[in-house]
């Protein structure tokens, strides 16, 4: 079925679409727009600059979630009179199907893929996309908008929550609220009212939340929608030993999930079912290996603070800690004073190593300095003694000496594994 543009939308597409940003989401639009037979510009701070003769040229601007509501750019397309979408929420207009969106600070790609992993299981056509690394332009295109009974799983930033004016998601599960992004957002209401526009637009009744969510809407005198808040205590579930759901902060993936699973009349056990046969994605707390009775995991997910307490609550006893990275806002300080009492010596790289230093320095936390993660990793080699946990839990974005936290995460895999070649004579 061939895709059928909205009535609305119709008069914008008479000339070419402005696309803003080369990257994976700004690909996707093109594919999207390139299946429905437009023509298309596109405009990156790596190539062509956009500028008010250019907006002469379009009626539309897409664009992706790395443009700033105030981005320049922006600014200049609104001031020639044209109409300004998300990649999201422009793609939504071609989407046939349901929409689950999946939101949080932490923990909502892994709760994305485990939705798309579970419906799948019990004969839903389910799609995970979004921000998590497949543009919903990607999969419309792809799929030619899927069809009425199709659920794109949908992992919503605040970057893209925030703009939203079409997208309106069948449900909305959002996970946890934590300090994070405040280099784009002018403070933590700022960050979760860019949120809250996902949940207002989210069908009645069927907004699913953690309990930091609800306490920070108090705080701000927002009303919760008619929704279930998911508890993030009690007793362990003995339905999911040896899965990744066993234990905190996954735990709290799984009991979010059970409650929009069963207020949509789903039988539990087949959501159970389905977090048995579930492969966490890699970089995600995960055991890298034990070397001279020193074990190593890797969290190079955990990019904010929120993500790297949840990291070092799953140790019994203080680990030695790689952080730092790229700054993205927050309060250093109190971040370093609240994990004093579990690490036992960090490591500090990155752009922020100084600062946390300084920090460390302040809380009396043993700390050294690292100019890359090749000599933090040897360092703490040499620190650890046997029973020691080596963690790289970085708090922060890794774009300062990595392509990605997939990079970030690799490079220290490597690193540990190449320990195995000497520490083994210890």
């Amino acid at each position: 079925m061939p895709l059928v543009t909205p009535t609305f939308l119709q008069p914008l597409l008479q000339r070419p679409v402005a696309v803003f940003g080369g990257g994976v989401s700004g690909q996707g639009v093109l594919a999207l727009l390139e299946g429905l037979g437009q023509t298309s510009v596109i405009y990156d701070a790596r190539g062509l600059n956009f500028c008010p003769a250019a907006a002469k040229q379009h009626a539309l601007v897409v664009f992706s979630p790395g443009f700033a509501p105030e981005h320049p750019w922006l600014e200049i397309a609104r001031k020639a009179g044209l109409t300004c979408l998300g990649e999201l929420d422009f793609t939504s207009c071609y989407w046939r199907g349901q929409v689950l969106a999946i939101t949080g600070t932490n923990g909502k790609t892994t709760l994305t893929e485990l939705m798309a992993h579970a419906l799948n299981s019990v004969g839903i056509d389910a799609e995970a996309a979004g921000n998590i690394g497949r543009p919903l332009s990607r999969l419309v295109a792809e799929t030619g908008g899927g069809d009425a009974a199709s659920i794109a799983v949908c992992e919503v930033s605040s970057f893209q929550a925030e703009t939203l004016q079409y997208l309106k998601p069948d449900a909305t599960l959002w996970t946890n609220f934590a300090e994070d992004h405040l280099d784009r957002h002018a403070g933590m209401p700022s960050y979760f009212k860019a949120k809250w526009n996902l949940v207002e637009r989210t069908r009645s009744g069927a907004v699913f939340a953690g309990d930091s969510v609800a306490a920070f809407a108090a705080q701000l005198g927002l009303a919760m929608p008619q929704s279930t808040v998911a508890p993030t205590s009690g007793t362990a579930d003995v339905r999911l030993a040896g899965t990744v759901f066993a234990e905190s902060p996954q735990r709290e993936n799984f009991l979010l999930a059970s409650a929009w699973w069963q207020a949509s009349g789903r039988d539990e056990s087949a959501l159970v079912a389905a977090a048995r046969t579930f492969q966490l994605g890699r970089h995600r707390l995960a055991r890298v290996g034990e070397w001279a009775g020193v074990t190593y995991w890797n969290d190079s997910k955990a990019t904010n603070f929120h993500a790297v307490e949840a990291a070092l609550a799953r140790f019994s006893s203080p680990v030695l800690l790689i952080a730092g990275g790229k700054a993205k806002g927050g309060d250093l300080e109190g971040f370093i004073r609240r994990i004093v009492p579990q690490v036992k010596h960090a490591f500090l790289i990155g752009d922020t190593k100084a600062m946390l230093a300084s920090f460390c320095q302040a809380c009396h936390l043993g700390h050294t300095m690292c100019a890359t993660l090749a000599e933090a990793v040897q360092s703490a080699a040499n620190r650890a003694v046997t029973g020691d946990t080596v963690l790289l839990s970085p708090g922060f974005a890794s774009f300062d000496l990595f392509r990605s936290y997939e990079d970030r995460g690799e490079q220290f895999e490597k690193l540990v594994r190449g320990l195995g070649t000497v520490t083994s004579l210890r």
